[in-house]
Order: structure tokens, then C-alpha cells, then sequence
């Protein structure tokens, strides 16, 4: 279990005030000039060591990422684009960050630009999250106020500035080269790749695009140093990470918590544990709507980190960990994760735009059973003919819950439709 000595985010729960004063009393900005002065290498090589992996979901070494911005200016500007749109269902850890501890997302801008050779950040925040927005603005106010950003950021000479830019509620913005689009003004729809972002990403302009959580520990980092960070979790899953835990438990949680750590006592200990008792427990999805299932079989051992989860066929994500006990319609749950995605996909590509369609319609049959056995298999190689053909990762998003049902449920979904038959043919 996490040492309190270890944690990052002290203010997770709100029991302070977000503002400067409370923040500066907590460790933000404590000697942040110091850490400038050391240099944009000394910083990626720090970040390097920490071993720390982009907190959005797809696990990327985030001093690696940083390093890719070219090292010298063409005349463009760079820019660090903060993705804060935080759409994935079950996902709410992001807005804690922002609505609580905001400090340390603007410190961290600040850092991970100068690395960068960034002359601004944007920080493109989900439109629905209004509360989180403002006290993000006022936070920024504050620190423009005390000379911490701006035309002489810390005392160093160093020009930077923080825009905060409000969505418009769309899922696929989530997506980097979508969210850039956006941020442009244009329709939110991904980017063919390459180029990519570090190269030709905000205007044309070199972009490094970051999770809020993977921005905001960068100061504590290189406060306490990548040695420290490195030295908690597991090899190759350094650190610590916030967990957001809801469905049926019976204290729905977010925590900060060593990465690595069993799901199981992470739902005991922090979660008050399943409803009904741990052997009530029918499945989890351990990194937010769009990873495979597991059953509890699985839960029973497994631990949360990314390569733990990858080797039993699922991902760490964004680390939301949905909860079902055996009350759960498991395939009731997965047809309307369907609907989401569904609802969700901008339509660029055709196997996204028709086969989430076809895959939503087609769930919400083996619901009510209505659907035939065979289509069991139809589903699965559509799934198979959508995952790996879409620009973007929304389409494997759409078809990794379906693929984990069936590779796991799949008894029950064939009780379903032979019930339906044989009600039919009593009838």
C-alpha cells in the first residue's frame, strides 16, 4: 500500500483549498526556477528515469515523448497541447486533478513546455466539466498574477503561456490529432498518421499532446527525482496512479495508489470491497469502457499495471475500474457500451461508421435473444474486421468490450437465444 510520504496528490479529496496560497503550503512551486535553470536535457533525462507512462491510456514513456520535439527552431513555434477532455466512461480522475489540485497541472505545463521548447500550452478541457473550467482559469490567474507564468515565467526570462479551451462534449476530441483539430476550430475527426504531432501537429507547428495526470506528477518528479519514482511499482510500471473505482462497491473511490498493486486489494482496501461480498463479484473492466473484461476468476490475482493486464488480454487504460456484481445483465451492460460507441464515432472511416452500427444493432438482439447462434461468430469477425482498420483506436474501442464478452461469457449468451428459441416454439 502507498506510503502517505509517496503520494503526489495530496489535495485529491478537496479538504484544502485549490488556490496558490493552499498549494505553494502543499509543495507546488517550490523551487521550480531551480529546476528550470537545470535545463531542457537535464528534465527529459530525469522524466526518462522515472520510467513514468502517459496516464491516458496508452501507456507511451513520457520523457521518450517529449524527447521527440525537435531540438531546434525552424521559425514555428512549439506548443504542448494538455488533454483534458476525459470522455472515457468510468474515467473521472482528470477533473479531480483540475478541480482540486490545479497547481500542479499549471507547474507542470510550465516544466514540460520549457523541455519542449514550448512557447504556450492548451489545455483542452471537456465542455461539460464548467466547475472544473473555472477554477482552472482562476488558478491560472493566480499564477500569471505571481510571476510564475508569463513574460518572465519563474524568474528565468522563459515567455510562457496557458490558454484553456472548452470542448464541445465529443468523445473522439479524446483522441490527439481529433482534440488538435478541434482546438483549430474545425470538426473534431483524427488525423492520418504521419506526420505526426511532434512534426506538424497545433498549426502546423510542432505539438507534444499529454494526459492531464502524466503533465501534473512531471513536478514532483523532478523535485524528488526519476530515482524516486522509479523505485515504486513494478519494472517497466513505475510510480504511482489514480484509480477511479465505481459500479457495485460499496465506497465508489478515486485513489492514488503504487502502480502494480492486486485489483483485488485495491477494491478491498480503498472501495470498501464488492457489494454483497467479494464472491458476488461477476466481472471487471479494469481501464475504463473501452479494454476487455475479466471475469472473476481473473480478478482474484491479477494485478494493475500495464503489463500485467496486457498478458491476461485486456489493458490498464485509464485505470477506471468498473465493478459488476452478479446482479449485472453482462450482456445487457455490453450492448450499451455498444450504443456509446455507437453514438460516438465521427463516421471518417467506414469500418468505425458502419460496423459499431452493425455491432450495437446485433448486441441489442442477444440481449432479449432474439439473435440467431451463428451470428455469435458474425459479431466476432466484425469485430476482427473493424479492430486495426481505422485511423484512429475508437473502432478497437468499440470492439474490445464485445470480443471480452464473448470470450468469457459466451456460455451465457448461447443460454440466451436457445431460452428465446425454445419460448418460441412452446408458443
Amino acid at each position: 500500500m502507498l506510503a502517505d510520504k509517496d503520494r503526489i496528490f495530496t489535495n485529491l479529496y478537496g479538504y484544502q483549498s485549490y488556490g496558490l496560497e493552499a498549494a505553494r503550503k502543499r509543495g507546488d512551486w517550490d523551487g521550480t526556477k531551480e529546476i528550470l535553470d537545470k535545463g531542457e536535457d537535464w528534465i527529459i533525462d530525469e522524466m526518462k528515469a522515472s520510467g513514468l507512462r502517459g496516464r491516458g491510456g496508452a501507456g507511451f514513456p513520457t520523457g521518450l515523448k517529449w524527447s521527440f520535439m525537435p531540438k531546434q527552431l525552424d521559425g514555428r513555434p512549439h506548443y504542448l497541447v494538455v488533454n483534458a477532455d476525459e470522455g472515457e466512461p468510468g474515467t473521472c480522475k482528470d477533473r479531480e486533478i483540475m478541480r482540486h489540485d490545479p497547481h500542479k497541472l499549471i507547474e507542470g505545463c510550465l516544466v514540460a513546455g520549457f523541455a519542449m521548447r514550448a512557447c504556450a500550452a492548451y489545455i483542452y478541457i471537456r465542455g461539460e466539466f464548467v466547475h472544473e473550467a473555472d477554477v482552472l482559469d482562476a488558478a491560472i490567474e493566480e499564477a500569471y498574477a505571481a510571476g510564475l507564468i508569463g513574460e518572465n515565467s519563474c524568474g528565468t526570462g522563459y515567455k510562457f503561456d496557458i490558454y484553456v479551451h472548452r470542448g464541445a462534449g465529443a468523445y473522439i476530441c479524446g483522441e490527439e490529432t481529433a482534440l488538435i483539430e478541434s482546438l483549430e476550430g474545425k470538426k473534431g475527426q483524427p488525423r492520418l498518421k504521419p506526420p505526426f504531432p511532434a512534426n506538424v501537429g497545433l498549426y502546423g507547428c510542432p505539438t507534444t499532446v499529454n494526459n492531464v495526470e502524466s503533465i501534473a506528477v512531471a513536478p514532483t518528479i523532478l523535485r524528488r527525482g526519476g530515482s524516486w519514482f522509479a523505485g515504486l511499482g513494478r519494472e517497466n510500471n513505475t510510480g504511482t496512479k489514480l484509480f477511479c473505482i465505481s459500479g457495485h462497491v460499496n465506497n465508489p473511490c478515486n485513489v492514488e495508489e503504487e502502480m502494480g498493486i492486486p485489483l483485488k486489494e485495491l477494491i478491498e482496501k480503498h472501495a470498501g470491497g464488492v457489494r454483497g461480498g467479494w464472491d458476488n463479484l461477476l466481472a471487471i473492466i479494469p481501464g475504463g469502457s473501452s479494454v476487455h473484461m475479466l471475469p472473476k476468476s481473473i480478478c482474484d490475482t491479477v494485478l494493475m499495471d500495464f503489463d500485467s493486464l496486457k498478458a491476461e488480454g485486456t489493458g490498464l487504460g485509464t485505470a477506471a475500474v468498473i465493478v459488476m456484481d452478479k446482479s449485472t445483465d453482462i450482456v445487457k451492460a455490453i450492448a450499451r457500451l455498444s450504443a456509446f460507441y455507437q453514438h460516438e464515432s465521427c463516421g471518417q472511416c467506414t469500418p468505425c461508421r458502419e460496423g459499431t452500427g452493425w455491432m450495437a444493432r446485433i448486441m441489442n438482439r442477444m440481449v432479449t435473444g432474439e439473435a440467431e447462434l451463428s451470428e455469435i461468430d458474425l459479431l466476432l469477425d466484425v469485430t476482427k474486421k473493424i479492430e486495426g482498420h481505422t485511423i484512429c483506436a475508437l473502432g478497437d474501442a468499440a470492439a474490445w468490450p464485445i470480443q471480452g464478452l464473448f470470450r468469457h461469457f459466451r456460455p451465457e449468451v448461447e443460454r440466451r437465444i436457445l431460452d428465446y428459441k425454445k419460448s418460441r416454439t412452446a408458443a
